[in-house]
């Protein structure tokens, strides 16, 4: 399936923001006031994002596998598609909950292992990649979502982080949505053809949003 030229501009200016937030979290990482381990996860999502716009500008909806009688969805863009929600899930954790760290990045490692075994494994229980995918999916967006709100509560991170939860509500329903597409199923009227049709502004607004919340100062 062709992607619009429109698209293709959204994906672009995406992949702007996605290219100013590394070198926001590579500037935070080399100033000793701001410097974590959270800061390498929150790269990992934005470079994550970065390159996925890239493919689906070259590579059009293609790439996704989700058109057409024969087509089946991409394993490898499954997995990958995993690594926003879960990297930027880890440093936030990372950075407001420390105490916690580990044990998250334990978490969505073995979930990311999950998703890795019911793509390529030969053999896997029964449905079971319907019910990994999106729980996982489903964990890492309710952290996105709730913890900016805590922290900011908690006076630990200033007043406009929330637009972090904003822009994790707007991805997490889009993941949630791809993933169900991805195995078979369809969430409500989220089809493949409208997923593809607000996939682009899906990520450009969740780029926009995540900007505006992590460098609220």
């Amino acid at each position: 399936m062709e992607m619009a030229l429109w698209q293709q501009g959204v994906l672009l200016l995406t992949g702007l923001i996605a290219i100013y937030m590394i070198k926001f979290f590579v500037d935070q990482q080399k100033n000793e006031g701001t410097a974590g381990t959270f800061n390498i996860y929150y790269m990992i999502s934005f470079a994550v994002l970065l390159v996925s716009g890239l493919l689906l500008i070259f590579n059009g909806w293609d790439i996704l596998g989700l058109f057409g009688e024969d087509s089946q969805p991409s394993k490898f863009v499954a997995i990958v598609a995993g690594l926003i929600p879960f990297s930027l899930a880890i440093g936030l954790v990372m950075q407001y909950y420390p105490e916690h760290g580990k044990n998250t990045l334990i978490f969505f490692i073995v979930g990311l292992l999950l998703i890795a075994t019911t793509k390529y494994a030969y053999t896997t229980p029964p449905g079971w990649g319907k019910i990994v995918y999106p729980l996982f999916h489903a964990i890492a967006g309710f952290t996105i979502f709730f913890l900016p709100l805590f922290a900011s509560k908690a006076g630990k991170a200033p007043a406009g982080f929330y637009n972090v939860t904003i822009g994790g509500t707007i991805i997490g329903i889009g993941g949630i949505a791809l993933a169900f597409i991805m195995n078979g199923k369809q969430l409500l009227f989220f089809s493949a053809d409208f997923v593809s049709l607000i996939l682009a502004p899906v990520l450009f607004l969740t780029a926009l949003f995540f900007m505006l919340g992590f460098t609220k100062k």
